[in-house]
């Protein structure tokens, strides 16, 4: 009983608000972990900046509605956009609308643990790809049960970190973020002198020109790439969740919200992607274990790392042979990077769990807090253990590794798309409605993630080779955690006797007893 009277203590300011957002998207660390994953989507590959940029919009759409919300209800606390799909029926005036809160509320919830919860899962993955990299280049090679160890011993620390609380991961996250921005716009502003001067006299580039790397060669290719591009943008709306640990929450979660995808998207992302793919030669090489040789583009889908290699080739032209070494830096950076991604994923997908916890929509358990910390542990290490699984499948190959990926991204394009749904049936018919912030703003945001909803779907499934058999992994995960919810949900309503969609009358008698 003791641990239920807990609270939890309201420590951050505009800064530490924000840096946990930005330490989820991780400010140049998906350049690293991702770029396999982009390079490899078949016939799409020089879409890849185009994708990113599409994706850009649709997160800024999305992050004003997240950012209207968060402004409207500041006493959210840990629910985050769990509490805004309800709030926002709830205190409509009619009880027709009011009785769609709890599945409102219902389907937010599950569609934030599908993202939170697997993206948690992909970044084990990626930084147990990632240590395998760096063993690899001192010649030690770990099979895949060892990446296995390696992506459950990650989970566990990430964990221990995330039960001591949102301070200690915030000082984490403020270091984080300061040396993976220098070491990426440092790499990038290499490889853009790297293609200019050409060093090697390379011949045939992956990119023809600078505007080439920007511009979209094929509409499909590059609704893909958006795709999958939006796991290294996602993350703005994490700082909602930390309502309840936010010393102004009116004033600092809706800047951090916009502040957070500034920083992360506009700046480092559009940034260095662009120098990436700009500097792709037919010097950088892959030779698999049979000794056949892919160049270029074609060498950067096949490498468990492309940005290391590239790292490594282009340090080796410019900086008098020291390739490795500048390799060995980055990755280090990179590690530090996904340690804090990981780290704020878990912290805002346990915050979710603790919030439907209370509120009598998840088991109990997920609602304890820690007596000494005040962290939701239970929750904590349970998404310890489901990381630590669904990362042991993305170690296997780049197809389970793009599938989980997928999944993930699966369930942010649902949640965002309720929230722009819900920040016009939040504002709609009230004094403050605003036609440009509450209305057309939200809109096309919603019209976007359906688009990409579909764009996940269709042309993933219509693209042979990797993208059509990660499609169908992600649809089996997303389809198998809905069937879970759905089956709690039903169980759940049965148990407790509360109706899903209660009847207009029950509404009704309801306010009249308040």
């Amino acid at each position: 009983m003791a641990e239920n009277k807990t609270t939890m203590k309201k420590t951050l300011g505009l800064t530490g608000v924000t840096v946990n957002a930005m330490a989820l998207i991780a400010p140049g660390a998906f350049l690293w972990i991702t770029y396999q994953v982009q390079a490899s989507n078949t016939g799409g590959a020089t879409d890849m900046w185009s994708g990113i940029f599409a994706a850009l919009i649709i997160a800024f759409l999305t992050a004003f509605s997240f950012s209207e919300l968060a402004r409207r209800y500041p006493e959210a606390g840990a629910g985050g956009s769990y509490y805004f799909a309800e709030k926002g029926f709830l205190d409509r005036e009619k009880a027709s609308h009011q009785r769609f809160a709890r599945i409102a509320k219902f389907m937010t919830g599950w569609a934030a643990h599908l993202f939170y919860w697997v993206y948690t899962g992909v970044m084990v993955a990626m930084m147990s790809i990632l240590v395998t990299y760096i063993f690899g280049s001192f010649n030690v090679t770990l099979s895949i049960p060892m990446q296995i160890a390696v992506a459950i011993i990650f989970a566990v620390v990430v964990g221990f970190i995330a039960v001591r609380g949102i301070t200690g991961s915030t000082n984490v996250a403020i270091a984080i973020n300061v040396v993976q921005l220098v070491s990426l716009i440092g790499f990038s502003i290499l490889a853009i002198i790297f293609r200019v001067t050409n060093p090697l006299h390379a011949t045939t580039w992956a990119y023809t020109s600078a505007p080439a790397v920007m511009l979209p060669h094929n509409l499909s290719a590059m609704l893909f790439q958006s795709t999958i591009a939006i796991l290294i943008l996602v993350g703005f709306e994490s700082s909602t969740s930390l309502a309840g640990e936010a010393i102004d929450p009116k004033k600092h979660i809706p800047r951090a919200v916009i502040l957070a995808l500034v920083m992360q998207g506009l700046f480092a992302y559009l940034f260095e992607y662009f120098a990436a793919n700009y500097a792709v030669c037919e010097k950088l090489v892959y030779v698999g274990s049979d000794g056949s040789k892919l160049y270029g583009m074609d060498a950067a889908a096949a490498s468990g790392a492309p940005i290391g290699d590239l790292t490594r080739l282009i340090g080796d032209a410019m900086l008098g042979g020291n390739g490795f070494m500048l390799m060995i830096v980055v990755a280090i950076t990179v590690a530090l990077a996904v340690l804090g991604t990981t780290l704020a994923a878990m912290n805002t997908g346990v915050r979710i769990s603790f919030a439907m916890a209370q509120d009598k929509e998840m088991p109990g358990p997920l609602g304890a807090l820690h007596g000494r910390y005040a962290t939701p542990h239970i929750g904590v290490w349970i998404l310890v253990a489901v990381a630590a699984a669904i990362g042991a499948i993305g170690v296997l190959n780049v197809t389970a590794l793009t599938g989980i990926t997928l999944a993930s991204n699966i369930g942010t394009f649902i949640l965002y798309g309720l929230i722009c749904m819900f920040t016009f049936v939040t504002f709609v018919g009230r004094n403050e409605f605003h036609t440009v912030r509450h209305a057309i703003v939200p809109f096309l945001g919603l019209l976007g993630n359906i688009a990409m909803l579909v764009a996940v779907v269709w042309i993933g499934l219509g693209t042979p080779g990797v993208s059509a058999d990660a499609t169908k992994i992600a649809l089996w995960i997303t389809g198998g955690w809905g069937a879970v919810s759905v089956f709690y949900l039903v169980w759940n309503s049965r148990r407790s006797g509360v109706r899903i969609i209660p009847p207009v009358s029950a509404m009704n008698q309801q306010v009249n007893a308040k």
